[in-house]
């Protein structure tokens, strides 16, 4: 099956944009984008109906066969490697938009809440994402088989 925009001609800044503008259509009102080469990897954060948001499209790993070699396994030039990249981050960033639309559509709707519909993605309070502090726990509990501890006054 073939992957949403996967031939994409968007740029990166135009879904960057789109977001952006989504986001203030349904009542963000806070908004930044960011980026680390080092850690080659972008997140947005914004601010709807008092929650902090904090989303990052996928990571390409450029070391990827698909990036690297033709379906016959010779390897490609670096200016088709470069290529190749730039259009699978071109197509993350637009899964990214459409992502955000359809939640605030959900959210608008009240087909969720914004906690539902981002509860992974919440910023806590010592910065972590409520996936980024939960995850690796959840992970732990699936394996072992049990029920987390019951909260205090539950």
């Amino acid at each position: 099956m073939a992957q949403y925009a996967q031939d994409t001609k968007v740029t990166i800044d135009k879904s960057r944009s789109e977001i952006e503008a989504t986001l203030k259509r349904y009542g963000a009102d806070a908004f930044a984008y960011g980026w680390d080469d080092l850690k080659r990897t972008a997140l947005i954060t914004f601010r709807l109906r008092g929650r902090v948001v904090r989303l990052s499209p996928p990571v390409v790993d450029t070391n990827q066969d698909r990036f690297r070699y033709t379906t016959n396994g010779v390897p490609i030039s670096t200016a088709l490697q470069k290529s190749r990249v730039e259009q699978a981050q071109r197509q993350s960033w637009r899964a990214l938009a459409l992502y955000v639309k359809a939640l605030c559509e959900a959210i608008e709707n009240e087909i969720v809440t914004v906690d539902a519909a981002f509860m992974a993605a919440i910023v806590l309070p010592n910065g972590q994402t409520v996936g980024e502090w939960a995850g690796p726990q959840l992970t732990n509990m699936v394996a072992e088989g049990r029920m987390p501890a019951l909260l205090p006054g539950g």
